[in-house]
């Protein structure tokens, strides 16, 4: 326990309080948003390069296909140890630099913002303390609104940054979208979501005693199993894989076997129809399959349902991570565990 009360008191909080956190970043942030697509609007970089930890570098990983697919710009992760540990100095010139962070905090984002700012890069952080040194080394601030965020697990703040990018970029490629129509229905379908946890409950069941557990997804629904892999690694303690779809097919699947708890983002769109042939696969090997989204799967098989109604794909990320979310909370309480406050970690993980 961590002395602040029940187990998971801050966490089950953070997760609720997600549709208004949503909410205020469209109504508060516009203005600071368009001040940032403005800049990249008039740089009009030819690359674009993502730099991130933990739970903000699935943020990044969904930031990629939305640039690729939106903006048709090619777009890298960054290992920071590049410019940090060991000094490089690429030439950045025509490269928009985005430094995703919940905290902003850790060196090695602050770095290799600084540095890259200095070898010609617009830089960007996205960032829930408009405070912190990250906001300070990059030229432009993004800053989430997602107030403090207790529970070491990122939840609130994860579905901040998603939402973020999204406003951020996809506004680049369609100037006219009906962002105050998407909120509504954003808004709407998260606080149903959250709303549904029966299907969560029973999945906390089946799942108290095991000890690993695969996450997999295509497309849009890859960042959301990496994610949804963390926190159950990082509250629940399970061994815990994430592999897009694709990945799964060659020589990971080997390793399933029958029984073994897969989670597969079913959500739909082009994301799930690519997972269609990896699910066929998964039932061919006799896992024990939880379907995130879409409909019923076969007999014997389980799903968190999720709202998507009415949304574009590229948001069904900040609604299909949400009951995975509640999923890791209660199962990390029924463990045993306390998810405000898992062992060996902290709130600002310092890297370099």
């Amino acid at each position: 326990m961590n002395g602040t009360g029940p187990a998971g008191r801050q966490m089950t909080a953070e997760i609720a309080e997600q549709p208004a956190v949503l909410a205020r970043l469209f109504d508060e942030q516009a203005g600071q948003l368009a001040t940032v697509r403005a800049a990249i609007a008039a740089r009009q970089p030819r690359f674009v390069l993502l730099a991130a930890r933990g739970s903000s570098d699935h943020a990044a990983l969904y930031a990629k296909y939305l640039i690729e697919i939106r903006l048709g710009l090619p777009v890298g992760l960054v290992s920071p140890s590049t410019l940090t540990v060991y000094g490089a100095r690429p030439q950045l010139s025509d490269v928009l630099f985005l430094a995703i962070s919940q905290s902003g905090g850790s060196p090695d984002l602050v770095d290799s913002t600084a540095v890259a700012r200095q070898c010609g890069a617009l830089t960007a952080a996205l960032t829930n303390d408009p405070a912190s040194e990250l906001a300070g080394a990059a030229e432009h601030l993004v800053d989430l609104r997602a107030g403090p965020e207790r529970a070491v697990a990122a939840t609130k703040s994860y579905t901040a940054e998603l939402l973020a990018l999204y406003l951020l970029l996809a506004p680049l490629a369609d100037p006219g979208l009906d962002l105050a129509g998407q909120a509504s229905q954003l808004v709407g379908a998260v606080e149903r979501t959250l709303a549904d946890t029966g299907p969560v409950a029973a999945a906390a069941e089946r799942y108290r005693d095991i000890d690993r557990v695969v996450c997999t997804g295509r497309g849009f629904g890859y960042p959301s199993a990496r994610e949804a892999a963390l926190k159950l690694m990082e509250t629940c303690y399970l061994a815990g894989q994430a592999f897009s779809g694709a990945d799964l097919l060659h020589g990971p699947m080997g390793m399933v076997e029958p029984g073994l708890p897969v989670i597969a983002i079913n959500t739909p769109g082009a994301g799930g129809r690519a997972m269609l042939a990896v699910l066929d696969r998964l039932r061919e090997r006799r896992a024990e399959l939880l379907l995130v989204g879409g409909p019923d799967g076969e007999p014997g098989e389980h799903r968190l349902p999720v709202v998507t109604d009415g949304l574009v794909e590229e948001l069904f990320p900040i609604v299909e991570i949400l009951p995975l979310q509640q999923l890791a909370c209660r199962l990390a309480i029924l463990r045993g565990g306390d998810p405000d406050a898992p062992r060996g970690l902290a709130k600002v993980t310092r890297t370099w």
